[in-house]
């Protein structure tokens, strides 16, 4: 009976929602059965906030680890079960070399502040990307936080560090070929289902959401093949100046939309 009610307030709550969204929006006005499994985020707009500010661009970085910690604390709290963060990307390494570096120490920084009270929220750290390029002090703090946390089972916060897409297809592809060179998979035995498991991601659900901050509207070789039914939310905000506000928006926004997988 006690669920029945339950659903019955939900329904009742999207009905309600069906009119005008509310000034300021909080975790009580959204669906609580419709909740994005998975939500990814292209983290934009660092350097631009610091330059407006007179600061320089590392300034914006540093001050988006705080947005990095909002933002995991208020999705575990909203019943999102996993969030990739894209952090580093295969082609950020053009960037001036004392940028690149500053990015590189960034976990060394946050993980030991930051760790203690993601444990404390049952929040399991995770890295996608290729670990061979990145120097051991960007990922020791890295693979201590995986090690610290894995037997957690709130929030999967899982970093996109050291990744592009196209890449990851690619090394997939050759992956799956040479399972066939050496007679463990068929030709026909490949399929969509069976291709998605050579990916990076392949353990996870694809995303549900993807938010991009800074209002660039682009994916930006960020998980291509994953994104393919995904909704997308843009906004101008710059990322050291999201808050839990623009993740419940960018969820309200997300339960007001018919996902139709190419039907009707």
């Amino acid at each position: 009976m006690l669920l029945g009610g339950n659903r019955m307030i939900e329904q009742f709550r999207s009905f309600v929602r069906g009119g005008s969204k509310p000034e300021k929006l909080t975790i009580a006005d959204l669906d609580s059965s419709n909740i994005p499994a998975h939500v990814a985020v292209i983290m934009d707009g660092n350097g631009r906030w610091a330059t407006r500010r007179g600061l320089p661009r590392v300034a914006g970085h540093h001050t988006g680890m705080k947005a990095v910690k909002r933002t995991a604390i208020a999705a575990s709290d909203a019943g999102v079960k996993v969030l990739t963060m894209y952090a580093f990307s295969t082609e950020n390494w053009v960037r001036p070399r004392e940028e690149v570096e500053f990015l590189m120490k960034l976990p060394q920084e946050f993980f030991p502040l930051e760790i203690e009270e993601l444990i404390e929220k049952n929040v399991r750290i995770r890295m996608t990307g290729w670990k061979e390029d990145l120097p051991d002090y960007t990922l020791e703090p890295v693979l201590d936080a995986i090690e610290r946390t894995k037997h957690n089972t709130g929030l999967i916060l899982n970093f996109a560090l050291n990744y592009g897409s196209r890449k990851e297809m690619v090394h997939g592809i050759k992956e799956l070929l040479a399972d066939v060179q050496a007679g463990k998979l068929a030709p026909d035995q490949i399929d969509e289902k069976r291709f998605q498991a050579y990916l990076l991601t392949g353990d996870l659900p694809d995303p549900d959401l993807l938010i991009r901050t800074s209002g660039e509207l682009r994916i930006s070789n960020f998980m291509l093949w994953q994104l393919a039914y995904s909704e997308l939310w843009f906004t101008n905000v710059f990322w050291p100046d999201f808050t839990e506000q623009h993740l419940y928006e960018a969820i309200y926004e997300y339960q007001r939309r018919k996902r139709r997988y190419g039907g009707l």
